[in-house]
C-alpha cells in the first residue's frame, strides 16, 4: 500500500506536540539570542531562530513508507494479468497526462494520477494476497476430507472419538469452501476494477483533448477516489481472511 501523503504525516499528533513544545520554543531562542550575541543583527537572528525551530518541527514528522516494489513476474497467473493490465493503465494515464498542456487541467490530472498509482499499489498487494489464499487452498485435499468423512460415518458410531475426528474434517471442509469463495470473489473484483481503471485513462484522453471543465474533471477524480476506496477495501477483506479462517468476503469487498 501506498505510504501516506507528507500533508497527511505533517497533520498528526506527533507533530502537533513537537510545534508547542518547550524545547523547539527553546532552541529557536537559543539560536536567535547565540546569534545575537555573535554580533548578528536582530533582524537577522530572529529568522535564523525560527528556521532552527521550524527544523525541529520537520523532524518530527513521521517518515512515509517507502514503496514497494511492484514485479509482476513473481505472480502466477492469473494474478500476473491483473497486475500488468493495472500498470499498463497507469502508464497510459500518465502519458495523457504529459500530452495534456501546463494549466489548471494539467495540474488537477496529476493529482488524480498520483491516486492512480495508489490503485496500483493497492493491486499489487491485493495480488500477492490472493496467490496467497490459493496456495493456502491447494493444501486442502477435499476429496481426501470426503473420503475419510464418509469413513467414519461408516464406523462404529459408539466411539466418542469419532465425534471429534468429523468436527475437524467438517471444518477443513468448511474453509476450503470458504477460501473458494473468497477467492473466486478477488478474481471478479480485480478483472472489474482493472476495467474501471482501463475507464479511467480513456476519459483522461477526452479530457487532455478537449480542455474539459472543472466539474468534469471532478468527476474523474471522484471516480479515481471510489475506485482505490474499493481497492483498499478488497485487500483489507484479503487480509483478515488471510488472518482468520473464520473470516471471508461478502458482497462489495466487506468482511463476513
Amino acid at each position: 500500500m501506498a505510504g501516506p501523503s507528507f500533508r497527511d504525516r505533517f497533520f498528526t499528533p506527533q507533530v502537533a506536540r513537537a510545534i508547542t513544545a518547550p524545547t523547539g520554543i527553546l532552541l529557536g531562542g537559543a539560536v536567535a539570542a547565540a546569534t545575537i550575541v555573535a554580533g548578528v543583527p536582530l533582524v537577522a537572528a530572529l529568522p535564523l531562530g525560527v528556521i532552527a525551530w521550524a527544523g525541529k518541527v520537520l523532524w518530527s514528522v513521521p517518515r512515509g513508507k517507502r514503496r514497494e516494489r511492484i514485479d509482476p513476474f513473481t505472480l502466477q497467473e492469473p494474478w500476473r494479468r491483473y497486475v500488468q493490465e493495472a500498470l499498463q493503465a497507469r502508464n497510459r494515464f500518465d502519458e495523457a497526462v504529459g500530452r495534456t498542456r501546463p494549466g489548471p487541467l494539467r495540474d488537477h490530472l496529476g493529482e488524480i494520477a498520483a491516486r492512480m498509482q495508489t490503485g496500483v499499489d493497492e493491486c499489487w498487494l491485493i495480488a500477492k494476497r490472493g496467490q496467497t489464499l490459493v496456495e493456502a487452498r491447494r493444501g486442502i485435499d477435499v476429496a481426501d476430507v470426503d473420503r475419510q468423512l464418509a469413513e467414519v460415518a461408516a464406523a462404529d458410531q459408539s466411539d466418542p472419538s469419532l465425534v471429534r475426528v468429523a468436527q475437524s474434517l467438517e471444518a477443513q471442509r468448511a474453509t476450503a469452501q470458504r477460501l473458494d469463495r473468497v477467492i473466486n470473489q478477488a478474481h471478479s473484483e480485480l478483472r472489474m476494477l482493472d476495467a474501471r481503471l482501463d475507464e479511467a485513462v480513456a476519459r483522461t484522453l477526452e479530457l487532455s483533448a478537449h480542455a474539459a471543465a472543472d466539474d468534469t474533471v471532478e468527476g474523474l477524480s471522484t471516480d479515481v477516489d471510489s475506485l482505490v476506496t474499493e481497492m483498499e477495501s478488497l485487500r483489507q477483506a484479503l487480509e483478515e481472511t488471510s488472518g482468520s479462517p473464520n473470516h471471508g468476503l461478502a458482497a462489495g469487498g466487506t468482511t463476513e
